[in-house]
């Protein structure tokens, strides 16, 4: 493993600046993408009004971004308002991301999405929830004007520190949201090698897959009794344990360029965080309603299945899985946030001129 990597950055600079312009810019971007679809009658999430509200966070964006952009030397003074304004723009971002991830696996899979426009503002919004977040809390450093560190004269330096383990807890998390695949990874491959799950043979599933528009990749790898949902699952368990064990800080060494070398944080926050406001959602809304389903107060519909009790058993491994993993995956991510972001360091001692004791 590496030691602390150093950075060096200009004394009394904040970060507000240029994410707090980013976050504006994008707020523009998102005020226009809302209002056209509104204007047009465009649905989004299943109804023609939720453009003004995209529009309306847009613009509030562009406000909060100018301020943040424009306090880059005041900060402190903003943060009592502004940081908690920033912060729940990034959470209704975020909550619009929702379905970025299944747009993603469908198009990989299928070749297209379920709706056009619906996956423009996933992507708009998730893009808008990092900028948020990085403009809400600003990256700063130990060189900021007035302390003793800028006094002396010492540049201001940030370090990310020794890779670490997560806490027992997280750990625990993660344990939990990778053992709540297996039963689902288990009737994923039931089918792809040709059994019978759920009153359903891997035939039928493979037949009803071509008849939904399945792509040639996705029959190819069921053909070689390889479920692609099955190996999204064994990547997704593979990425919430690099975010809570040390190995996940540091290239490995079979990447011969890389290795040793510290993993940007961005590379597995970024899927982390998109994953976890995906699935955890859409996991535990699915829980509720199977459990609705359950109880016999809504009527489940059977798609491909023969009875009701088939269509809620595999709901049950499907949705409890997405929801276990989910929530695991986003105390994962949080943990790999706080562990891996950069510190201030200490100011380097003045060295005597030469020829002096």
């Amino acid at each position: 493993m590496t030691g602390i990597e150093v950075r060096t950055a200009r004394p009394g600079a904040t970060g507000w600046t240029g994410s707090g312009t980013g976050a504006a810019v994008w707020g523009v971007g998102y005020a226009v993408f809302g209002t056209v679809c509104a204007v047009t009658g465009t649905p989004l999430f299943g109804t023609d009004r939720l453009g003004w509200a995209v529009a309306a966070v847009g613009a509030a964006a562009v406000v909060a971004g100018a301020v943040a952009s424009r306090s880059a030397h005041a900060a402190p003074a903003h943060g009592g308002v502004l940081r908690p304004v920033l912060r729940t723009l990034c959470v209704l971002a975020g909550a619009a991301a929702f379905g970025l991830l299944m747009d993603v696996i469908t198009l990989l899979f299928n070749q297209a999405v379920d709706s056009g426009p619906g996956a423009v503002l996933h992507a708009l919004s998730a893009l808008g929830a990092l900028l948020l977040a990085a403009t809400a809390h600003p990256a700063r450093t130990a060189g900021t004007a007035g302390t003793a560190a800028a006094r002396e004269g010492a540049a201001g330096r940030t370090g990310r520190p020794q890779p670490s383990a997560a806490s027992g807890p997280v750990q625990l998390a993660a344990l939990a949201g990778s053992l709540a695949f297996v039963p689902y990874a288990g009737m994923k491959l039931t089918w792809a090698f040709g059994g019978t799950f759920a009153g359903v043979s891997g035939a039928e599933m493979r037949a009803a897959a071509e008849r939904n528009g399945a792509s040639g990749l996705w029959l190819t790898l069921e053909s070689w009794g390889v479920d692609a949902t099955a190996l999204l699952a064994a990547l997704g368990v593979f990425l919430l344990w690099g975010l809570v064990r040390p190995w996940g800080q540091v290239f490995p060494r079979w990447t011969l360029p890389l290795r040793g070398r510290r993993v940007p944080r961005w590379l597995p926050l970024t899927p982390a965080l998109l994953g976890a406001a995906t699935l955890a959602p859409y996991g535990i809304v699915g829980i509720g309603y199977a459990a609705l389903g359950t109880t016999g107060l809504v009527t489940i519909p059977l798609g491909d299945f023969p009875t009701e009790a088939d269509v809620l058993l595999v709901c049950w491994l499907g949705l409890g899985a997405f929801a276990v993993y989910g929530v695991a995956l986003a105390a994962a991510a949080r943990s790999y946030w706080h562990r891996t972001a950069p510190t201030p360091l200490p100011p380097q001692p003045l060295e005597p001129a030469p020829g002096r004791a």
